[in-house]
């Protein structure tokens, strides 16, 4: 079963002069019980912060967070010590665990994409950790490259605390790709730019595809597209 969620459904949210956010699910001032979580993906915010400016140090705790630079630089801190630059197509993932706390600016004259999304660790209790990692994601060619995963079998990826893969792709115009996914698996897909169909459903940019029950899911590029794919297990047994 494939539900289309189109770019209108998103929640948008300026709360301060610097930032604009998209919220795929419940965030912060946005509360929705029916869209709090998918499997394990709890949070996917897509953010454009203003030149030299960033959000200050905050807490987090017990979350798998993984941020994808799509324009732009992040100026990272953390209380783990870390203080790095993180720029376009480079992956970063914390695992919070039992508690840390960080800052992202956008240090630069330049605008700044990101997209941050939070999993559910697979277990509670973790001491927090750190990677970050060059990728060339935006470079890819029709593919599904495995940027972070916490499926071990596959390698030179960001490693995460749960059993959930993240896939980007830049198909070009009448490429197709075939993900063969399980019924025990939900399967995450949004659009950065272009069209795609996902097994006969159209999607333009900003547009999202949630997946249950799938034994195959089958995208061709309507027009050259960016994407994210997320595998996810459906059970909280899994995650």
């Amino acid at each position: 079963m494939l539900k289309y969620i189109p770019a209108t459904d998103r929640h948008h949210a300026a709360p301060v002069s610097w930032l604009s956010s998209y919220f795929l699910f419940s965030f912060a001032d946005y509360y929705d019980p029916n869209n709090i979580h998918f499997g394990p993906l709890r949070v996917f915010n897509d953010d454009s912060i203003a030149p030299n400016s960033g959000f200050p140090q905050h807490p987090h705790s017990e979350m798998e967070i993984v941020t994808i630079v799509l324009d732009g630089e992040v100026t990272h801190e953390d209380t783990m010590g870390n203080q790095t630059t993180i720029p376009k197509g480079e992956v970063q993932r914390m695992t919070a665990g039992t508690g840390l706390a960080h800052s992202e600016f956008n240090r630069t004259d330049k605008p700044l994409h990101i997209y941050q999304l939070w999993f559910m660790p697979n277990q509670k209790g973790l001491a927090p950790s750190y990677e970050q990692k060059d990728l060339d994601l935006l470079d890819s060619k029709n593919e599904l490259m495995p940027i972070v995963s916490g499926q071990k079998v596959l390698e030179d990826v960001v490693y995460m605390n749960s059993n959930s893969t993240i896939y980007w792709a830049n198909l070009k115009e009448d490429k197709e790709i075939e993900f063969k996914t399980f019924p025990i698996r939900n399967t995450f897909i949004y659009v950065k730019e272009g069209t795609i169909y996902v097994n006969g459903t159209e999607l333009g940019p900003n547009d999202q595809a949630r997946m249950t029950d799938e034994h195959v899911v089958q995208i061709r590029a309507k027009k050259d597209a960016q994407f994210i794919l997320i595998d996810l297990p459906s059970s909280e047994a899994n995650y």
